[in-house]
């Protein structure tokens, strides 16, 4: 997959997975490979400036937590504002899929 591509969506894959649960760095590598049968195999050098970034813009919020191995993990969580920014970029993707759709079939809607 194009990096671009994988920019423009990993932001708003990591607030999809947080809205569903708090999950640690390692946690979220792992299940967007899992979910996206290995097309989403983020390192950590790429996860965790998304993260901070999505930390400055107040969407996710971080804590440590003791994990059932007793090691200290940090943990993140998705905030209200979030929320909202998950369903705006939903939303933008959305456009975006379509507007693609549209100039590979020729024009033809494929809306259901």
């Amino acid at each position: 997959m194009d990096k671009r591509m994988m920019a423009m969506s990993t932001a708003m894959l990591l607030l999809k997975l947080l809205e569903e649960e708090d999950m640690y760095g390692y946690q979220m590598i792992r299940k967007l490979e899992e979910r996206s049968n290995q097309v989403f195999s983020l390192k950590e050098g790429t996860l965790y400036p998304i993260l901070h970034s999505l930390e400055e813009q107040e969407a996710v919020e971080s804590y440590e937590s003791q994990a059932e191995t007793g090691r200290k993990r940090k943990y993140y969580r998705l905030t209200k504002k979030g929320g909202k920014l998950l369903r705006q970029k939903q939303e933008e993707w959305e456009v975006y899929e379509n507007a693609i759709r549209s100039v590979m079939t020729g024009g033809v809607s494929l809306a259901l």
